[in-house]
């Protein structure tokens, strides 16, 4: 992990996770430059490297300012941005009342570097609006915080995602931060940028086993395919489910849901990380889908009641990882299926053998 190679002011952030395999390189690039963002960047190299031109890069014209060197070792990249936030509630009407959204280019960010953990492999960028005419965030803040894995594993706190180590994660955290309506419930819009010949589809998987994650049967996958042979490129994989505490419990559970994956018809915010790489191809030789993630019960209370609100989700490359049935559920599914089909089976043995038994004994009536 590496914090602003190559720059000593920590009045901006960018965070290389870079992870080596035995004939490539994967590349996580983190920043709060612009609206956060991370390209994942796939190389065929294990010594490819990221290249920044700061000076360029916080110039307005970010265009070129990052690339990975060398450059024809790069076989797939992809960015996700996290975009804005919708406070909405329903009125008597029961039409939806959106108050004025909170643009996340248009933040304050933390500097990452008192955060950020070398062993733990973790960082947080934590922001409040620049203006804060409401005084919504004069107690709270908004957050997004990366871990990064070595190894395959599944994580203790809930919602306790499988991973590899070919993914990463980053949570999204509002605490703190007051509600404008007595019902408020929140909206995150994540956006993904994709080469031409990709296409983003989102799966749903449902499972009657809920072990890691108590009462929710539900996994989301936004997966980005190529069109020429539908193998998986990069993934971002979610439960349907937030969470109201810092330590999350089943009874914190927040209802998540997602809401429209589509192509997106405006431009991303200016000077990101996006730019800086892509260059300014991005919405035309490369195509931008968003998706709006909710949270929130019928009432919205949850929130209103903990100011806490946190949605965990995976992203990583190939194929998103798939949940079996643990060892634990096998047993109870079998000894639940086969002690009535044991019993039947003894049960049918017995009165046969009952039978037989019984008109051995007579001899036949003439």
């Amino acid at each position: 992990m590496q914090y602003n190679p190559g720059w000593n002011n920590s009045s901006v952030n960018l965070l290389h996770v870079r992870a080596v395999g035995p004939s490539d390189t994967l590349h996580y690039i983190w920043s709060s430059i612009g609206a956060p963002a991370v390209l994942l960047v796939a190389t065929e190299n294990r010594s490819s490297a990221l290249r920044v031109n700061w000076t360029q890069l916080l110039s307005p014209a970010p265009a070129g300012a990052i690339w990975i060197d060398p450059p024809s070792s790069v076989v797939y990249s992809t960015a996700v941005v996290f975009t804005k936030v919708f406070e909405y509630s329903e009125a008597e009407t029961l039409e939806e009342l959106f108050y004025p959204t909170y643009d996340l280019s248009d933040f304050a960010w933390d500097s990452i570097n008192h955060t950020l953990n070398h062993t733990a492999l973790t960082a947080e960028f934590t922001g409040i609006p620049a203006t804060d005419p409401s005084g919504s965030f004069s107690n709270g803040s908004l957050a997004f915080r990366v871990t990064a894995y070595e190894a395959s594993g599944r994580d203790g706190p809930l919602p306790s995602l499988l991973h590899t180590a070919n993914s990463s994660k980053v949570e999204f955290v509002l605490a703190g931060v007051a509600p404008r309506g007595n019902s408020s419930r929140f909206a995150l819009e994540v956006a993904t940028v994709e080469e031409t010949g990709v296409t983003q589809k989102l799966r749903s998987a449902r499972s009657i086993d809920d072990e890691y994650t108590p009462t929710i049967f539900e996994m989301l996958s936004l997966v980005a395919e190529s069109q020429n042979d539908s193998s998986a490129l990069s993934f971002l994989q979610w439960k349907a489910t937030a969470y109201g505490s810092q330590t999350p419990r089943r009874e914190d559970s927040i209802q998540c849901r997602s809401h429209g994956l589509q192509a997106a018809n405006w431009t991303l915010p200016a000077s990101s990380i996006v730019h800086a790489y892509f260059g300014e191809g991005v919405g035309s030789t490369y195509t931008i889908s968003a998706i709006n993630i909710s949270f929130g019960g019928e009432d919205g209370k949850v929130y209103q009641e903990k100011r806490y609100l946190s949605w965990s989700v995976l992203l990583g490359f190939g194929q998103p990882p798939k949940d079996t049935f643990s060892p634990l559920v096998i047993s109870i599914m079998a000894v639940a299926l086969g002690t009535p089909m044991v019993m039947l089976l003894v049960g049918s043995c017995v009165v046969l053998f009952a039978q037989r038994k019984r008109y051995s004994e007579y001899e036949p009536i003439n």
